[in-house]
């Protein structure tokens, strides 16, 4: 059947199906105020917002091509935060380089890494109660960073 073969045909243009029925009235729900609200959104310096994005910038750093120590470093910044593990899945690439992502229940740490430049870069971001600053500490560690740098984002402060 050709892209636009569906709307030619007319099909589901006709009377609305059951799940396309309008009701009677609608019913205006005000939402709970904040403090009452079970959204997991963090709050930083008293200011509410969906998470805290950590972008994270290690230069001159070390073993950023071994996947085992990459994959260590991420369960213990999991750990450090206080955070959720879901799932790690890493990626090494030839002749070097790692890029993956640790899915975490309060959002995510991703990583890839430039060997030959000591360079890797970060994305940390988690709400809730977890503690994204928890795992810079780490990451300079396992990493020997000489230096780190770290942006901070507060992500849906308005929602």
């Amino acid at each position: 059947m050709r892209q636009n073969a569906l709307l030619r045909s007319e099909k589901g243009l006709g009377n609305p199906g059951t799940a396309r029925k309008k009701s009677g009235s609608v019913t205006v729900v005000k939402p709970a105020p904040a403090e009452e609200r079970d959204d997991h959104f963090a709050v930083r310096n008293g200011v509410r917002c969906a998470g805290v994005h950590l972008i994270v910038d290690l230069h001159q750093a070390q073993g950023l091509d071994d996947i085992d120590l990459i994959e260590a470093t991420l369960r213990r910044c999991v750990d450090a935060a206080r955070a959720t593990l879901l799932h790690i899945h890493l990626h090494h690439f030839q002749p070097n380089g790692v890029s993956g992502v640790a899915v975490l229940a309060e959002s995510h740490i991703s990583i890839h890494t430039w060997p030959d430049a000591g360079y890797a870069a970060l994305d940390v971001f988690m709400c809730g109660s977890a503690s994204p600053d928890a795992c810079i500490p780490v990451l300079r560690e396992a990493f020997k960073a000489e230096r780190v740098e770290v942006n901070e984002i507060l992500r849906g402060r308005d929602a």
